[in-house]
């Protein structure tokens, strides 16, 4: 089902779902209201959401949709203005599990690139189960009860403090970060560096958000920085983060890994490399398996190393495959990850 005001987009959405033929349009309507009324009956398997719409706006509509009759949804967005995105963001965080470019005129130079990736979104994003959501900050109640507790972290050695938290995530990963992070203290006294796969457009959206919804400050990595306590530094849209030695980070082009640029698996296996065991890493909700084979490096460095656990994961896909590879030390519901870094971090004043 495509959610669309704008008559020339939802027809341009409309034309770009049609030329692929394992999607089928169910249903194009106008308004948040329309979409509420309609699915019901149409019962689509994904929803193209605009975020912009009279009446009741694209991220009310989301929230109601996850409460009442839960559906993967895509939300289309204006990746140019600063409002759109953080209405995006938001949108996210009420349920929406992906964020995608909207699509401009077929003569636009960058129209294919669009419309291939709005296309692939909505195939994949499809296959997600999702559920019933529970108002933000208690999301996960009840969920978690049969997750295994956490083993003791691993003592450091004699003499060595915490050095680095980096931290990953997919689809589902801009809430899950939040909680995350947001969770942690505005003393917290290690720079986090941050992979989070979404599309170049809306990294810089992505990360101002972030900085809006947690304590710590929260930007763009940038090449030959050095990274200080208390920051989080989110890799830049298709570029590779990579932490160097004496805490300088480096943005590079190189090519992808698992698909992905940036890559988690690139920035836990410099971290391995540059920090050891003086490090923590965690993998969040995703598709796929980036980060896992990174994190396995942590891990063999002697890092400490937590991914989350499948009963609070969005998509339990990158997070799995760190604990098949044996790469956590913790798997933890998201809910209880903050805690578990913060013993580490700083153990006497949270034990």
């Amino acid at each position: 089902m495509i959610v669309e005001d704008s008559l020339v987009v939802r027809e341009l959405l409309r034309y770009i779902v049609s030329r692929d033929p394992r999607l089928e349009l169910v249903a194009a309507v106008a308004s948040g209201e329309e979409a509420l009324a309609a699915i019901g009956s149409a019962r689509p398997d994904v929803i193209s959401m605009d975020i912009r719409l009279p009446g009741i706006d694209g991220l009310e509509t989301t929230r109601r949709i996850m409460a009442e009759r839960p559906t993967p949804i895509v939300v289309i967005a204006d990746a140019v203005e600063d409002s759109s995105l953080h209405i995006s963001m938001n949108a996210l965080r009420a349920g929406a599990l992906s964020v995608v470019e909207k699509p401009v005129a077929t003569t636009h130079a960058g129209y294919e690139s669009v419309a291939g990736e709005i296309c692939t979104q909505l195939r994949i994003m499809a296959q997600v189960p999702v559920i019933r959501r529970r108002p933000i900050g208690s999301e996960w109640a009840g969920r978690s009860a049969a997750a295994p507790s956490a083993p003791a972290p691993m003592p450091l050695a004699s003499g060595q403090s915490p050095s680095v938290f980096g931290i990953a995530a997919s689809t589902g990963g801009p809430p899950a970060l939040a909680k995350v992070i947001g969770a942690l203290p505005e003393n917290f006294p290690l720079p986090i560096l941050l992979v989070q796969h979404m599309g170049p457009a809306f990294m810089e959206g992505f990360a101002a958000w972030l900085d809006s919804v947690v304590t710590l400050p929260v930007g763009l990595a940038r090449d030959g920085e050095r990274a200080e306590p208390g920051r989080v530094y989110v890799a830049p849209g298709d570029r590779h983060l990579e932490l160097g030695s004496n805490r300088v980070m480096r943005v590079i082009n190189s090519a992808p890994v698992s698909g992905q640029r940036p890559a988690a698996t690139v920035l836990f296996r410099s971290i391995a490399r540059h920090a050891g065991p003086s490090a923590i890493g965690a993998l969040l909700t995703g598709m796929g398996e980036d980060g896992a084979v990174g994190l396995g490096d942590m891990h063999a460095a002697g890092a400490q190393t937590v991914a989350e656990h499948e009963s609070t994961a969005v998509v339990y896909g990158m997070p799995a495959a760190a604990v098949r590879l044996g790469a956590a030390r913790a798997v933890l519901p998201l809910d209880r990850i903050a805690a578990h870094v913060l013993s580490i971090a700083m153990p006497g004043a949270y034990p």
